[in-house]
Order: structure tokens, then C-alpha cells, then sequence
């Protein structure tokens, strides 16, 4: 049986494996951009890097199949993410323009700019999760489980509540979420995501 354990720097080519087989909107999205290395650079990167203690892999036995990363504390995060992250970032790619002009720029301007995640509608929701599993592994109540774990972890930090992003017309992540308790909270202008919260405890 597949294990959920805390994340380890030896899994990280694992999960940046897993983020971009599943990061077109569940589907596999390996030559989509100028390298697959920009999906993970994005939405998992970050977080086992800048915060490993809050990253979980589930682990078949011979690799990661899945994993769960995320923050209890998004606005630190932001501070953090603008100070060690977004030089990495521009390392590797250019500095998108503003406003962007291709699907590659939009991606990017994402990871430009941190403070797009400090939305006041989710202050009352301080920890963010982003969970990613191989259709392998999916329905079989792994997501449940990696769910169930991070929210342990941010609630022992001291979170009452986190929430996630996800693309509005992912409607097999709407109906997990839905099934785990998540409701929908309610953002202006919130373009293709829509943003679920769920209490901690």
C-alpha cells in the first residue's frame, strides 16, 4: 500500500514529475511549455523548498505518486517567497512584461507576483494547499488522506482555516473537494479559478 510521509530533497525530481503530468487541469501537460520545468517551478517548487515541513508524499514503494504542499501562514509566505524565490524564478526565465502577452507570460507573471495570492476575502483562511496525484493513484482515498494530513499540520501551527485555488472548469477536483467538505468562497473577479476553504479542525 502506498505510504504518505514527510517530504525528503531526494523526492523533488518526483514531484515535479508528478505536478506537470497532472497540471493541465488534471491532465498531463509535458510539452505544452517552453520547458516542463515551468508548472513545478510555479505550483510546487516553491513550497518544498521554502517550505519542506509543510510538504507530504505519498510514496508507492519505489517513487512519489503524489504529494500535498502548501503554507500555514500565506502572507509570510509571500514575504518569503518575494525574497528568495523570485530570484530563482528570473534566473530561468525572463521577467514577463506587464501586462503579458502570451499563455507562457500569464503563467509567469504568476510567480512574478506573490501578492496576487493575498486576496482579502481569504484572510480568514490563512493556510494554502496545493495536492497534486497520478491518475494511477486517484479514487482510491489517497487525496483524502494527503488532505486530511496537511491540514493537521497547518492546524498544529496555529491555522483555523486554508483554503485552494483551483481552474473553475476542473469539475472532477470540484466534486473531491465538495466530497472533503470544502465550500466555495465567494471572490470578486476571481477570472478561470474558483477559491474553496475548509476549516483546519
Amino acid at each position: 500500500m502506498p505510504t504518505i510521509r514527510p517530504y525528503r530533497p531526494a523526492d523533488r525530481a518526483d514531484v515535479y514529475d508528478v505536478c506537470v503530468r497532472t497540471a493541465d487541469a488534471g491532465g498531463d501537460a509535458r510539452g505544452q511549455w517552453s520547458t516542463d520545468d515551468l508548472m513545478p517551478d510555479l505550483f510546487a517548487g516553491p513550497y518544498v523548498d521554502l517550505e519542506p515541513t509543510r510538504a507530504f508524499v505519498l510514496d508507492d514503494g519505489d517513487r512519489v505518486v503524489g504529494y500535498v504542499v502548501g503554507t500555514a501562514d500565506t502572507p509570510a509566505l509571500v514575504q518569503t517567497w518575494r525574497a528568495e524565490w523570485i530570484p530563482r524564478l528570473t534566473a530561468r526565465y525572463p521577467v514577463p512584461p506587464d501586462p503579458p502577452r502570451t499563455p507562457e507570460e500569464q503563467m509567469l507573471a504568476l510567480g512574478h507576483r506573490p501578492e496576487r495570492m493575498l486576496l482579502p476575502e481569504l484572510a480568514p483562511f490563512p493556510a494554502h494547499l496545493h495536492i497534486d496525484l497520478l491518475p494511477s493513484h486517484q479514487r482510491a482515498g489517497h487525496g483524502r488522506a494527503l488532505v486530511d494530513t496537511f491540514r493537521a499540520a497547518v492546524a498544529a501551527a496555529g491555522a483555523p482555516a486554508l483554503h485552494l485555488g483551483m481552474v473553475s472548469t476542473n469539475h472532477a477536483a470540484r466534486a473531491f473537494y465538495d466530497r472533503l467538505g470544502f465550500t466555495e468562497i465567494a471572490v470578486p473577479d476571481p477570472g478561470p479559478v474558483t477559491y474553496l476553504g475548509i476549516p483546519t479542525t
